[in-house]
């Protein structure tokens, strides 16, 4: 009805003056009220004391939230204000940790090592377009099997990944180094050598990232309609420019989804670091990234509020990182 109509007046509700009384709308609001509540006494009941039930329900998992979640955090920000002494008590510090943080030569090279590593991790997305794009093809025999021939990587131990990555990687007897052999080039000292060695890193990174980006992307070309790409080919459309107009387009939400964790999973490497690379290796100095940083000065150097503020760095520049992505996702994800 429309606001016109909702206020034109009711004909047959005139006064003595030949004025109307009433609008229809408020005779329709009259009618409402006067109709009786047919609904059952049981639910009419639910309705007045069923109010504090659903926050009785959520209460469980709104404290692991805040216990688990948002604590550590208010811990942390407490935590970078102080100092701690060898055998534990506290001392309040104000500003000392935080100048330090400015003074810590390691700090810009741990930034600018974990940036490389995430922006090598990232090319593993258009790397998994492509692959999900070949095994969701119509056709293609044992499909499944390949599918599950790349998502094993995703259900191995990070540790035993790194290891046997290790040993491919060995400047004596590892394979990648045979093969350059077998051409005339030796190979470096991929893990100990500063520069090779986050390269290393970066590729075992993004082979570890390209399992759960090929199912999530096989999903999202699953549920693109075929009567798109069938218009496409009316119009001329041949396979390439189907991939290019069809399926990336209509793909962008699910690559910005990857794009999101494969980011903050990047800016939070240390078990691979760590496990490929252990504590003692002469190249670890010019590697390191930001996690591992925060490592060393909380469980071996002890200094745990100095570590409080690395940590609230990383919050940051992977609160910024994602703010970012937020942002320039309007410019070219297409969700329609």
């Amino acid at each position: 009805m429309s606001e016109r109509a909702a206020q034109a007046p009711v004909p047959d509700t005139v006064t003595p003056g030949g004025q109307f009384a009433r609008t229809s709308a408020e005779v329709a609001r009259e009618h409402d009220a006067s109709e009786p509540d047919t609904a059952p006494p049981q639910r009419r009941r639910r309705r007045g004391k069923d109010g504090a039930w659903p926050f009785v329900f959520l209460a469980p998992l709104m404290l692991g939230i805040v216990v688990f979640y948002f604590w550590p955090i208010v811990a942390t920000v407490l935590n970078s204000f102080s100092t701690f002494g060898p055998f534990g008590g506290r001392t309040f510090a104000g500003l000392e940790n935080y100048a330090k943080l400015f003074q810590d030569s390691f700090i810009p090279r741990a930034i600018l090592n974990t940036a490389i590593y995430t922006g090598i991790v990232l090319l593993g997305i258009p790397i998994a377009v492509g692959i999900a794009s070949l095994l969701t093809q119509k056709g293609l025999r044992f499909s499944r099997f390949y599918q599950i021939l790349f998502f094993l990587p995703a259900v191995s131990m990070p540790v035993a990944v790194a290891l046997v990555w290790r040993m491919i990687f060995n400047k004596e007897f590892g394979i990648i180094n045979y093969a350059l052999s077998l051409v005339g080039i030796e190979g470096p000292y991929w893990v100990t050598a500063p520069g090779w060695s986050l390269l290393a890193v970066s590729i075992v990174g993004l082979w570890s990232s390209l399992p759960l980006a090929v199912i999530i992307l096989s999903a999202g070309l699953q549920g693109i309609p075929p009567e798109l790409y069938e218009a496409a080919q009316l119009d001329g459309a041949g396979p390439a420019r189907q991939f290019r107009s069809v399926t990336v387009p209509l793909l962008t939400p699910s690559i910005f989804f990857l794009t999101i964790i494969t980011a903050i999973n990047g800016f939070q490497l240390f078990d691979l670091l760590f496990a490929m690379m252990g504590q003692a290796n002469p190249a670890m100095a010019d590697t390191q990234s930001l996690v591992y940083l925060f490592y060393a000065e909380a469980f071996r150097q002890n200094d745990q509020g100095y570590a409080s503020v690395i940590a609230l760095l990383i919050l940051l520049i992977i609160g910024l990182i994602t703010l970012l992505q937020f942002r320039m996702q309007r410019r070219w994800v297409h969700y329609e």
